[in-house]
């Protein structure tokens, strides 16, 4: 007698971090300058600033042991494993106004910010959104 098992359908386990449009058009941009050089953009945070911490981008020529990797609109994002409870939910958006033009972390864990924008505070993501 043969027993069959249902399949379940698996769900998609949900995306650390969002790209907007213009935050994936930019990366795309960059990394086609960079002729091959990099696998991808790695995103994190670091303790500074006078709120306390700060977003980090840096080119990422391979995943880390521990990264977590994301690929979102064509753009592939490697997530320092100590940044992920901060950025669970984070959407990351590209943006120009009349003096500037850079890249914008909205993200709901983020409690506080400086005047300057260049640090904020963060904390752990809690609930739904870290399962």
């Amino acid at each position: 007698m043969t027993i069959l098992t249902p399949i379940r359908a698996r769900r998609e386990r949900p995306k650390p971090i969002r790209l907007s449009d213009a935050a994936a058009g930019r990366i795309r941009a960059i990394m086609e300058q960079a002729e091959g050089r990099y696998a991808g953009v790695r995103v994190g945070v670091t303790n500074g600033g006078c709120a306390g911490m700060s977003y980090t981008m840096d080119y990422a020529e391979a995943a880390g042991p521990l990264d977590e990797v994301v690929e979102d609109r064509g753009v592939r994002i490697f997530i320092d494993p100590k940044a992920i409870m901060f950025l669970v939910g984070t959407e990351m958006d590209f943006v120009r106004d009349k003096l500037a033009a850079r890249f914008v972390f909205n993200n709901p864990n983020q409690t506080a910010a400086c005047g300057c924008g260049e640090s904020v505070t963060l904390e752990p993501a809690k609930g739904e959104a870290a399962e």
